[in-house]
């Protein structure tokens, strides 16, 4: 403790002399200083340009021979089903029309059954069963080069199938 009417004193950078309560400014002021920075790091950095893979883009499906006729196949990254039919290939949205859920593909059955509120769909997306007011939506297909590519920020509601939905292959 320093003796009575004294500061004490520190030697900062150059051998200048600062008080205790100089150095906890300047500290305080750093430490300021370093979270602006970090926090405007952080703000440019929303701004800056990705590369955007997954729902709302073109996914890249795979090869069309990996989808045989007849089957249909769940793509995770496009919230989306792709049905393979014998008279080409349909790519569905896996929301349900009714209000929103998420409809599982039921293998067994052969059917979209939709767990909320029992919606029941074809391989088609056409609606069977259930309080759905539509069929399932569809996204827009493309094949290129034998690659299934499907559109998944065009997603289109429709009042029935018909053949034209489906992308012949």
């Amino acid at each position: 403790m320093a003796p009575d009417g004294e500061k004490e004193q520190t030697k900062g950078a150059g051998g200048q002399s600062m008080s205790r309560r100089g150095l906890l400014r300047n500290l305080m002021w750093a430490s300021a200083g370093v979270f602006t920075l970090q926090a405007a790091a952080t703000g440019l950095a929303m701004f800056w340009p990705r590369n955007v893979q997954g729902f709302g883009t073109v996914i890249d499906a795979g090869p069309i021979d990996e989808f045989a006729v007849n089957t249909v196949t769940r793509v995770r990254d496009g919230r989306f089903y792709v049905s393979r039919l014998p008279e080409g290939v349909i790519a569905l949205y896996w929301r349900c029309p009714h209000l929103g859920c998420t409809v599982p593909w039921v293998e067994g059955r052969g059917l979209f059954i939709c767990p909320c509120h029992g919606s029941v769909y074809e391989p088609t997306g056409q609606n069977i069963a259930g309080p759905a007011p539509r069929p399932m939506d569809i996204m827009r297909v493309e094949i290129r080069d034998g690659r299934l590519l499907v559109d998944t920020g065009d997603i289109r509601q429709r009042e029935r199938h018909l053949p034209e939905h489906v992308t012949p292959v």
